[in-house]
């Protein structure tokens, strides 16, 4: 698949990233997603956005709970706009991410799922399975992900009571 004018640069960056600011991405990975997080990168610093690699380069197996909470963490301080978690099937990196207090981690597996996470959820981490979706769908995916804003509204309301389970339960 091939995105059209790498979908008019990620839409203008997402309005230029709501003007003037560069975006900021952390990615990480375990043995499985190394390729794709290879791919990823790369076409995320091709828009020119910043991108933060915590993960490994190894294929060698490692432990997806020690990268994608390195990811969860700095979006949580705010150090980045957004994360990226890799695993197998990103099942046990979305489950870490969501570990960590304010962060909405969203496994999206096609760009309607990865539409939806960012309309109605507000999804701030985007988790993928390298063995269970294709490079390509994964950059459609990661387009669509960054491309979107959180629509508020009715949804907003559902965010916020999601945020008031998290704020009783993370002591």
């Amino acid at each position: 698949m091939i995105l059209e004018k790498n979908e008019f640069m990620l839409y203008a960056i997402s309005q230029n990233y709501k003007i003037g600011i560069k975006m900021k991405i952390a990615i990480s990975n375990d043995h499985a997603g190394v390729s794709m997080k290879n791919t990823l990168k790369t076409f995320l610093e091709a828009q020119g956005i910043e991108v933060t690699n915590l993960g490994t380069d190894s294929e060698e197996s490692t432990d997806y709970p020690d990268y994608a909470k390195k990811t969860a963490l700095l979006v949580q301080d705010r150090k980045v706009d957004f994360g990226i978690v890799i695993c197998g099937t990103g099942i046990g990196a979305s489950i870490t991410a969501n570990k960590i207090k304010g962060i909405r981690a969203a496994l999206c597996y096609n760009v309607f799922t990865a539409k939806m996470a960012r309309n109605h959820n507000n999804a701030n981490v985007l988790a993928l399975g390298a063995r269970t979706t294709s490079e390509d769908d994964a950059l459609a995916i990661l387009s669509t992900f960054l491309r979107e804003d959180a629509l508020g509204d009715r949804h907003e309301r559902r965010v916020n009571k999601i945020k008031e389970i998290e704020k009783q339960n993370f002591k």
